[in-house]
């Protein structure tokens, strides 16, 4: 069983019950607020958080969830009308994975069932091109920065170069190791800290996430915490 903690002050069955959240193993969970979030935690009954963008506070509590030691680690979708509005951007700046547009349009179940299955990251710190907007649009040469993280589905970057919330990148990096190189896209999710950004890899050439898959599940050299 699926567990989905939905924080809302609203009833949101009528909306959301054509969703993957109205199958028979999801199991939906309503909450107030923080304690009632830790509390199913405790108990192990938390898969996914998703936070109602029209929540006064939704920013706040988001924030509140990833400094929680028993929060910090879950999946967490901010849940809004516009995926880009006000709000969504504020909560993505504050940690949640990714944004669930209401109404829920053709491509809303595949990101949440990312969410359930949130695949691992690794430390991993190499050279990343990368150029500001679509390919064909993009403006001037490419910058350089430093992934700092990597994931099959995105990779925490840290560039001087000004990013903001909804960018679009393409990007072009080597894998440590013998893995080759990486083409593809992204788009600006998150404003980590300060010079960081979280990026989504919204499309991969060729067979470029297995080799990210095989790089991220491989062992670090001498069992080690990671390059």
């Amino acid at each position: 069983m699926i567990n989905v903690v939905i924080v809302s002050a609203h009833n949101l069955q009528e909306q959301l019950r054509g969703t993957l959240l109205f199958r028979s193993n999801v199991a939906r969970i309503r909450a107030s607020g923080l304690e009632e979030i830790r509390r199913a935690a405790q108990a192990g009954k938390v898969d996914v958080v998703i936070v109602d963008a029209a929540l006064p506070d939704a920013p706040a509590l988001a924030t509140a969830l990833r400094r929680e030691p028993l929060t910090r680690g879950l999946s967490i979708a901010g849940l809004g009308q516009s995926e880009f509005g006000l709000v969504l951007i504020e909560l993505l700046e504050s940690g949640v994975n990714a944004v669930l547009p209401l109404p829920p349009g053709a491509d809303w179940d595949d990101r949440l069932m990312r969410l359930f299955h949130v695949p691992s990251r690794k430390v991993a710190r190499f050279p990343v091109s990368f150029a500001v907007g679509v390919v064909g649009q993009g403006h001037g040469e490419p910058f350089v920065g430093r992934a700092l993280d990597l994931s099959v589905h995105g990779l925490l970057l840290e560039s001087s170069f000004p990013l903001e919330v909804g960018e679009d990148l393409r990007l072009n990096f080597d894998l440590p190791g013998p893995l080759g190189p990486v083409r593809g896209t992204g788009t600006v999710v998150r404003l980590a800290h300060q010079e960081r950004v979280g990026v989504e890899l919204t499309s991969v050439e060729g067979d470029g996430r297995v080799r990210i898959k095989r790089f991220v599940e491989s062992p670090p050299p001498g069992g080690g915490a990671g390059i």
